[in-house]
C-alpha cells in the first residue's frame, strides 16, 4: 500500500528537533570538550608567563569560546523548554545566558563608543566573565558525567578513596605551575602541600604567606574547600541538580552522607552544600568585622583574609595567610577573631547529621514555646527528636572541650598564657582546647608548651572531631563507644546500652578496629621517620605523626626540617587519616556475602 506523501515537507530545523535526545547529548559532549580545552588554556594563561603563546591569540580564543558556549547553551535550553523538561537547572542556565548576553552587549557598546565607560561595563569588557563561564560549564558538565560512577560495580568506599587521590594529583599539578609561587617549588613540597590542603590538615613545609602568590593561595583555598566536603559530594550535588537523581545514585551516596532514608538523599546533599557555603560566608562577615581595628597599611586585603580563614576554619584545615598563623602579633590579642574561628571549627567538626538534628530540635523547642503561649492552638509533641548519635557526640564533645579548657588553663597559666590578661587567658584556654580537635590553628608558641600540655594535645588530636564532619581523628563516637564497651564489660553485661538503646555489635567492632588501625598507622609512621631522621626528638616526631594522622596541622616546628622520605611518610599518614584506614581496607578487599555456616565457638584467654 502506497503511503501518502506529506504535503508539508519537514524542514532541517524540524528534523533536528525531532532528534532531541541526540541533539542534547551532542551539545553536552561538545560543551564538555570545549570547556575542558578552555580550562587547559586558562591554566596556561594564569600558570605560565605567556612567553610562547601570543596574548592576542588567547584574547581571540576566549571570545570565540564565549560565543560558542553562548550558542550551545541557547540551543540546549530551547530544546529542553520545547520538550517540557522542568529542571531547576534551566533557571540557572537562563541566568547564565542573560549574563553572557549582557557581556556581549556591553562589549559592543564599548567598542562602538555608544555609551560611557562604567565599572560594570569595564568588568564585562575584561576576561573575568569568560573565566567564570569556563569554570561553570566545565564543572557542571563533569558533574553530570560523575553520575556514571553510580552505574559501575566499583565499591563506594574505593570511589571515595580514589576521588581523594585524584584531587591530590590535580592539586599537586596546580601548585607546580610557575605562577602559583614566587620562586618555584619542588615536587615533594607541592605534593605535601596539596595533600595537606585536600586532607584539611594544615601541616606545611613552606610558608604559605611568603612562598605562594595570590593565585597559589586561591588554589590552596579551593583544595581545602573541595577536600573538606569531598569532591564526590560537590560533583554529585551539581550532577544531580542539573541531571536529576536516581535510585542507584541514592544507594551509592547513602554511606557517604550517613543517611538511611533513600528519599532524603538528595535533600541531605543540598543541605550539606548550602549549609557549608552559607555558614562560611557568615563566618567571613564576622571575621571581616573583627578586623576593622587593624590599619590598612598592616592588612590591606581584609576581605580575602576573612574568606580564607573562614573556609580554613570551618573545614578544620588550619591553613593561614600569616607566617606565624594566629600567633602573629597583628591578631594574637584579637580575642573576638579567635572566638569566631573557634565557633567555625566546632560547627565544622560536629558533623552535618548532628548539626541538622540539633537545628531540628531547637526549631521544635521554639515552635513548642510559641504554641504554649498561644491559647487555642493544640500542642504538637514529637518523641525523641535527639537521636543517640547526637547525644553521644554532643556530650562527648562538650566533656572534651570543658576538660581540655580547664586543664590547658591550669597548665599554661604562667607559661604561654602569661602575656594575656584574665579574659585573654580564658579565650586562649578555650581556643587551645578547640584547636587540637583537628583544627590546627595556634595562638601560642607551640614549641613552648609544657610536657603535660603536649600529652593533652596528643589525646585530643587522636580523638579528633565527630563522624560525617570535615575533621579527622578516630572520632568522638569511636572513643565514646569504646569507653561504654569497657564499662559494660566491667559490669558483666553482654551488650552495650546507652540512653535506653542498645548499640549494635557492628558499631562496637568498628570502633575497636579503628582504634587499633590508628595506633598501628601512627606507630609505623613514628618508627619510619625516626629511621629516616634519627636526629629528630622522639616527642616531636610523635607529635607530628599524631597531628598528621588526625588531620590537625599543629606542629612543634619540625615539618620543614624533615627529609624527603619522612615527608612522604607524613603524606601517607595524612592521607590515611583523612580517608580512613578502615575505609581503604574495605575499598580494597571484596566484601564477603552473608555466611550460611557457623563453626563451633571457642573461648580465647584474654586476661
Amino acid at each position: 500500500m502506497n503511503q501518502k506523501r506529506n504535503k508539508f515537507p519537514v524542514t532541517p530545523l524540524q528534523a533536528a528537533f525531532q532528534q532531541t535526545p541526540r541533539v542534547v547529548a551532542f551539545v553536552d559532549t561538545l560543551l564538555l570538550y570545549l570547556s575542558s580545552f578552555g580550562l587547559v588554556v586558562f591554566l596556561y594563561d594564569i600558570g605560565f608567563k605567556n612567553e610562547i603563546v601570543e596574548p592576542r591569540f588567547l584574547h581571540y580564543f576566549y571570545h570565540v569560546f564565549f560565543l560558542t558556549v553562548l550558542t550551545c547553551l541557547a540551543v540546549r535550553s530551547l530544546i529542553l523548554i520545547r520538550d517540557g523538561v522542568r529542571r531547576p537547572s534551566l533557571i540557572f542556565e537562563g541566568l547564565l545566558l542573560f549574563f553572557m548576553l549582557l557581556g556581549v552587549v556591553s562589549r559592543f557598546l564599548l567598542q562602538n563608543q555608544m555609551t560611557s565607560s562604567s565599572t560594570l561595563l569595564r568588568f564585562f569588557d575584561s576576561e573575568q566573565p569568560i573565566y567564570f563561564v569556563i569554570f561553570y560549564v566545565f564543572f557542571i558538565e563533569v558533574s553530570k558525567k560523575t553520575l556514571l560512577f553510580y552505574r559501575s560495580t566499583v565499591q563506594p568506599a574505593l570511589v571515595f578513596v580514589l576521588s581523594f587521590v585524584f584531587l591530590v594529583a590535580v592539586g599537586t599539578f596546580l601548585l607546580l605551575l610557575p605562577q602559583a609561587t614566587y620562586s618555584g617549588i619542588s615536587f615533594i613540597d607541592a605534593l605535601f602541600t596539596a595533600t595537606s590542603a585536600v586532607c584539611v590538615t594544615g601541616l606545611i613545609t613552606l610558608d604559605t604567606a611568603t612562598v605562594f602568590t595570590p593565585t597559589g593561595k586561591v588554589m590552596i583555598l579551593i583544595l581545602i574547600q573541595v577536600g573538606g566536603l569531598g569532591i564526590m559530594t560537590f560533583a554529585s550535588f551539581f550532577g544531580i541538580f542539573f541531571q536529576g537523581s536516581s535510585l542507584k545514585s541514592s544507594l551509592f551516596m547513602k554511606d557517604w552522607l550517613n543517611e538511611d532514608n533513600l528519599g532524603q538523599i538528595t535533600k541531605t546533599l543540598f543541605r550539606i552544600v548550602s549549609f557549608t557555603l552559607g555558614f562560611e560566608l557568615l563566618g567571613a562577615i564576622f571575621i571581616y568585622a573583627s578586623l576593622q581595628g587593624i590599619p590598612v597599611e598592616i592588612l590591606p586585603d581584609k576581605f580575602s583574609f576573612a574568606i580564607f580563614h573562614a573556609v580554613s576554619a570551618f573545614c578544620n584545615a588550619g591553613f593561614s595567610t600569616l607566617s606565624l598563623g594566629l600567633f602573629d602579633p597583628m591578631v594574637r590579642y584579637n580575642y573576638h577573631l579567635q572566638i569566631i574561628i573557634a565557633i567555625l571549627v566546632i560547627i565544622g567538626g560536629l558533623g552535618f547529621p548532628i548539626v541538622f538534628n540539633l537545628a531540628r530540635y531547637v526549631r521544635y523547642k521554639v515552635l513548642d514555646a510559641i504554641d504554649r503561649m498561644t491559647p487555642g492552638i493544640p500542642i504538637k509533641h514529637t518523641p525523641r527528636l535527639l537521636n543517640v548519635n547526637t547525644l553521644i557526640v554532643t556530650i562527648t564533645s562538650s566533656i572534651l572541650l570543658v576538660v581540655g579548657m580547664v586543664v590547658y588553663f591550669l597548665l599554661e597559666y604562667n607559661n604561654t598564657l602569661a602575656e594575656h590578661g584574665m579574659w585573654g587567658k580564658v579565650v586562649g584556654a578555650f581556643f587551645g582546647s578547640v584547636t587540637p580537635r583537628t583544627a590546627g590553628f595556634n595562638t601560642v608558641d607551640m614549641a613552648a608548651l609544657t610536657a603535660p600540655t603536649v600529652l593533652l594535645y596528643l589525646l585530643l588530636m587522636w580523638i579528633g572531631a565527630s563522624p560525617a564532619s570535615v575533621g579527622g581523628g578516630i572520632k568522638t563516637t569511636t572513643f565514646a563507644v569504646a569507653i561504654l564497651n569497657i564499662l559494660s564489660l566491667a559490669r558483666g553485661k553482654d551488650r552495650v546500652e546507652v540512653f535506653r538503646r542498645e548499640i549494635g555489635n557492628e558499631s562496637v567492632d568498628k570502633a575497636f578496629a579503628i582504634i587499633i588501625l590508628s595506633l598501628l598507622v601512627i606507630g609505623v609512621a613514628v618508627f619510619t621517620i625516626t629511621i629516616f631522621d634519627p636526629q629528630m626528638e622522639l616527642a616531636a616526631v610523635a607529635f607530628e605523626c599524631f597531628s598528621g594522622f588526625s588531620t590537625v596541622g599543629l606542629s612543634v616546628g619540625i615539618t620543614a626540617l624533615l627529609s624527603a622520605p619522612s615527608k612522604v611518610v607524613l603524606i601517607l599518614t595524612m592521607f590515611l587519616g583523612r580517608v580512613g584506614t578502615l575505609t581503604l581496607i574495605v575499598g580494597l578487599l571484596r566484601k564477603v556475602s552473608t555466611l550460611r555456616y557457623r563453626y563451633p565457638k571457642e573461648t580465647i584467654i584474654i586476661t
